[in-house]
């Protein structure tokens, strides 16, 4: 299995107590879909090997308290800022305007107001929320990725309908 076959759940922030449990920080919305989790990849050298869990403790809305099996208090310290993964296989569908990051990339991003303004790229965090990454010709647009700028996913036509903010692709575009 390849990087395309998994997708990003969330990281081990930091050791907790002296038994081998670390802090994990999920990336989800739903937390609480991970309660009963049993294994997790980490990407070992491009290679996912996995972590079988012994016990998972949600603690708020996107942290959790994991013991690893077979890990003690010093292999807990070495997992710190490994990232987690899981098949992209045990993702439910999303229908109608919800859809995963990695579902979209290599759609055609289409603005209300600009037409199509190119290709989705990726997504990234900066800070307090994810960006749409498009690349338009050779330069690229930042958009943010929220729910109300996506106005439709077609799935079948791999487009991605949005409402930008009044004049942010003109910031991008005159130059």
């Amino acid at each position: 299995m390849n990087s395309s076959d998994f997708y990003y759940l969330g990281m081990v922030t930091k050791p907790f107590g002296y038994k081998g449990q670390v802090i994990v920080y999920l990336d989800t919305d739903e937390p609480e879909r991970y309660a009963d989790l049993r294994a997790v990849f980490i990407d070992e050298g491009g290679e996912y090997i996995p972590y079988m869990i012994e016990e998972i403790n949600l603690q708020d809305k996107h942290t959790a308290i994991v013991k690893f099996a077979d890990i003690d208090g010093d292999a807990a310290k070495s997992l710190v800022k490994s990232e987690l993964f899981l098949p992209i296989s045990d993702l439910p569908p999303l229908t109608g305007n919800r859809f995963y990051y990695h579902e979209v990339t290599g759609f055609a991003v289409v603005d209300e107001v600009k037409g199509n303004i190119g290709t989705c790229k990726d997504f990234i965090d900066i800070g307090s929320q994810p960006v749409m990454q498009v690349d338009h010709d050779g330069t690229e647009i930042l958009i943010p990725a929220v729910d109300d700028i996506f106005k439709e996913v077609d799935r079948e036509g791999r487009t991605l309908h949005i409402a930008a903010p009044e004049g942010l692709i003109d910031i991008y575009l005159e130059k």
